[in-house]
């Protein structure tokens, strides 16, 4: 075992159901690789590729969708828990999870699921991720992944119920306002919450991992966006629009910032060797430079967290015995390109447009399934109907039937559905 490991105790590898050794012959991994690899196979991981990360999947080859996004997120936290000592494996199969719960359509999408189940425990992206985690997923009966309780508690972004939720404010990282709360884990899943929170004692902290996991989510799609947006010609790095941009990450993001301070971040972002002089061409030459950009982002951010993390503290940096350090300049840089994204990209009227039609679709999606129900459910949900004691239970079984859905199936399936009503 290496020194890794051993930071790391019988309690970190105690699954919710035992398992007994594998085979001899089998391949060996430890606990925490075995996790990962559950992630990696699930099939709710694969279905990410067919769901909205900022733009629809179908709408360019280049743009990136949930499950390439999710490789990207996952990179950037296992190189930093690496580099801080904390266990990459837990880091990664935290940051491969963290969108698993995504319905169709993203934000806007969970916006519409939420709204609809309003009276039924509301949906939250996070909790149907800790739902899949711990009971959708098919790999034991009745513990979803059955993971390890370290790293079911590193993808538990928030860890509180609904009731425990502070009041929603600000937007997703795709700009749809928060219009609902956010919570880790619905109140008919709170066993498997509370045994993997068993032994902390600060309700409303996360564990580093967790925090390695949401910083490289932050840092991912900040710069991610900006390097999409720019290859669709909607951003040229070289002419922003400044008091523009700066009212869209005010009343996005950062509503204390002046003009003065936003200029300030925006020079020590362009005083970035790689940051460009001209306008992007779509050559190999200027994507390779753009891609030099997004690299030298990335570890400028996750290097100044690491060196104001072990400024603070000397660890180790496992679980509880330390927390994540982001300086307030790491902060406002991620804001900015976060701002600059969300007014070239974001803000435009025919992805507004779009929304409101894939808010409908699932509305009335949702209102025939509960209708034709258990008939038109999948064979996977059909037992979670039967065992449903009561109508919340039934919703709840119809918007894990629709959550789980793609873009494209979803489209598919109201146009089957809706069409015979």
């Amino acid at each position: 075992m290496d020194e890794v490991e051993k930071r790391y105790d019988a309690a970190d590898r105690e699954r919710i159901v035992p398992e007994p050794p594998k085979r001899v012959d089998a391949p060996e991994r430890k606990p925490f690789e075995r996790d990962r690899a559950r992630v990696v196979h699930a099939a709710s991981f694969r279905r990410l590729a067919a769901k909205t990360q900022v733009v629809g999947p179908q709408s360019d080859d280049f743009v990136r969708n949930r499950l390439t996004h999710s490789l990207e997120v996952a990179q950037i936290a296992r190189d930093l828990s690496r580099a801080l000592g904390t266990h990459p494996d837990i880091a990664e199969t935290a940051a491969l999870a963290h969108d698993l719960g995504h319905p169709p359509f993203g934000h806007n999408g969970e916006r519409a699921l939420n709204r609809l189940a309003a009276d039924h425990g509301g949906f939250e992206g996070n909790a149907q991720t800790l739902r899949l985690l711990t009971r959708l997923e098919a790999k034991t009966p009745g513990a979803g992944l059955n993971l390890t309780r370290a790293t079911l508690d590193a993808c538990t972004k928030y860890p509180w119920p609904l009731a425990g939720a502070p009041v929603p404010g600000g937007v997703h990282a795709d700009g749809m306002t928060r219009e609902g709360a956010k919570f880790g884990v619905y109140d008919d899943d709170l066993p498997a919450f509370d045994w993997l929170r068993q032994g902390v004692t600060d309700s409303r902290r996360r564990c580093v991992e967790a925090q390695v996991m949401d910083l490289a989510d932050d840092v991912a799609y900040s710069v991610h966006d900006v390097e999409d947006g720019t290859v669709a010609g909607t951003i040229d790095l070289t002419r922003l629009d400044r008091a523009a941009v700066w009212e869209t990450v005010r009343s996005w993001y950062a509503p204390d910032l002046s003009d003065a301070d936003l200029d300030a971040v925006l020079a020590r972002l362009q005083q970035i060797g790689s940051w460009p002089t001209a306008a992007y061409d779509g050559t190999r030459g200027s994507l390779a430079a753009l891609k030099n950009l997004t690299s030298d982002l990335i570890g400028r951010f996750c290097g100044a967290v690491q060196q104001a993390t072990f400024a603070a503290s000397a660890g180790p940096f496992v679980r509880y015995r330390a927390d994540l350090v982001i300086p307030a300049d790491t902060w406002t840089e991620i804001t900015v390109l976060k701002g600059v994204a969300a007014h070239y990209v974001m803000q435009a009227d025919e992805r507004v447009a779009v929304q409101a039609r894939q808010r409908e679709l699932l509305a009335e999606l949702v209102t025939v399934l509960l209708d034709r129900a258990p008939d038109e459910l999948d064979e996977a949900f059909l037992a979670d109907w039967q065992d449903a004691t009561d109508d919340s239970a039934r919703f709840r079984v119809v918007i894990d039937q629709v959550a789980s859905l793609t873009d494209a199936s979803a489209v598919a399936w109201h146009a089957r559905l809706a069409a015979t009503r």
